[in-house]
C-alpha cells in the first residue's frame, strides 16, 4: 500500500521539479546586472509567415475568442482595457475595422533632450528630420509582413501622435492588418478616410522630434493594462482588443469557431423567425 502511494507522489515531485527548473530566474552576472537585462522570458518575433494563423482567425469576433480563452482556463485574461477603442467603425457587412495580426511589438519612451528652441526654418527642418533618424526611427517597419499587427507602447506619453496618416500607410502598404497604441493616433479625417484599422486611447498630437525617442522593439510590452509579447495574436473589433498568447493560439482557434458556428445557426434562425435579412454575419 505504501509503495503504491509513493511512487505516484515521486512522479509529482519530479513533473513539478522539472516545471520549476523550467521557471528559475535568468542567472546574470553582476557585470550584466549593471548593464541591464530584460529579466521576463522573450523568445522575439519568429521568421515565419503570419498569414496561415490569421486565416486560421478570419472572420471571429472578439467575444468568441474572449469566450474561448475562458474554456482553456484564461478568464479575463489578454482583454485590453476599455480605453483603447477603434478609430472608426465599419457598419457594412465586411466589419473593415475589425483586424487579426501577429504582434510586433515596439517602446516608445519620453525624451530628456533639449526641444528645437528657436531657430530657422531651414534649420528646424533639418533638426526634425536628423531626430527622426537618430533618435526615433521606425525599425520595426522593416519586419513586416502581410499579417503582422503593430502594437506601440507609448509610456504614457500623451503629447506626441504615434500613428499617423503617412506613417500607418506605409506600415499598410507592407502588409499590416492594423495598429493598436495606449497612446494617441493623429491626422484622424485622413486615417478615417484611408480605412485602415486604428485602436488607441488618444488622438491628436505632436510629431515625434523634441517629444520621445525609440526605446524597444520585439520585447514584452503592456498596452491597455495587458502583456503584450511578440509573437501573441491580436484580435481587435468593435468590442474591444484581445491578446492571445502565441503558445494557446491553435486551442483557442479551434473553440473560438465552434463558439462562433453555434452563435450563427442560433441567430440565423432568429432572422427568419423575425423575417430580418439574413448578413454576412450568418452566413
Amino acid at each position: 500500500m505504501k509503495r503504491t502511494v509513493f511512487l505516484p507522489l515521486l512522479i509529482i515531485l519530479g513533473c513539478a521539479g522539472a516545471t520549476m527548473a523550467q521557471d528559475q530566474p535568468p542567472r546574470l552576472t553582476p557585470e550584466q546586472l549593471r548593464k541591464g537585462a530584460t529579466l521576463y522570458p522573450n523568445n522575439g518575433l519568429a521568421d515565419e509567415d503570419p498569414m496561415p494563423l490569421v486565416k486560421k482567425y478570419e472572420g471571429l469576433r472578439m467575444t468568441d475568442v474572449l469566450d474561448a480563452m475562458q474554456a482553456i482556463g484564461l478568464q479575463d485574461r489578454g482583454v485590453m482595457d476599455k480605453t483603447i477603442r477603434p478609430l472608426w467603425r465599419d457598419n457594412t457587412d465586411k466589419v473593415a475595422h475589425r483586424f487579426y495580426g501577429v504582434a510586433i511589438t515596439f517602446q516608445y519612451l519620453p525624451t530628456n533632450r533639449p526641444a528645437a528652441g528657436k531657430m530657422p526654418y531651414e534649420e528646424f527642418r533639418k533638426w526634425h528630420g536628423h531626430w527622426y533618424q537618430t533618435y526615433a526611427p521606425e525599425t520595426f517597419a522593416e519586419l513586416i509582413k502581410p499579417g503582422h499587427a503593430l502594437v506601440i507602447d507609448a509610456q504614457g506619453i500623451e503629447n506626441t501622435g504615434f500613428v499617423g496618416s503617412n506613417n500607418a500607410l506605409g506600415w499598410y502598404s507592407r502588409g499590416m492588418t492594423g495598429v493598436v497604441t495606449n497612446g494617441n493616433c493623429r491626422d484622424t479625417d485622413e486615417l478615417i478616410l484611408e480605412k485602415i484599422p486604428v485602436y488607441s486611447k488618444y488622438q491628436g498630437g505632436g510629431t515625434r522630434p523634441g517629444r520621445i525617442e525609440s526605446g524597444a522593439i520585439n520585447t514584452p510590452i503592456v498596452v491597455g493594462g495587458v502583456l503584450v509579447r511578440p509573437g501573441d495574436f491580436i484580435v481587435a473589433d468593435g468590442d474591444g482588443v484581445i491578446v492571445v498568447p502565441r503558445e494557446h493560439v491553435d486551442e483557442v482557434a479551434k473553440i473560438a469557431w465552434d463558439i462562433a458556428k453555434g452563435d450563427k445557426a442560433s441567430r440565423r434562425k432568429l432572422y427568419e423567425k423575425t423575417k430580418k435579412g439574413i448578413d454576412a454575419t450568418v452566413k
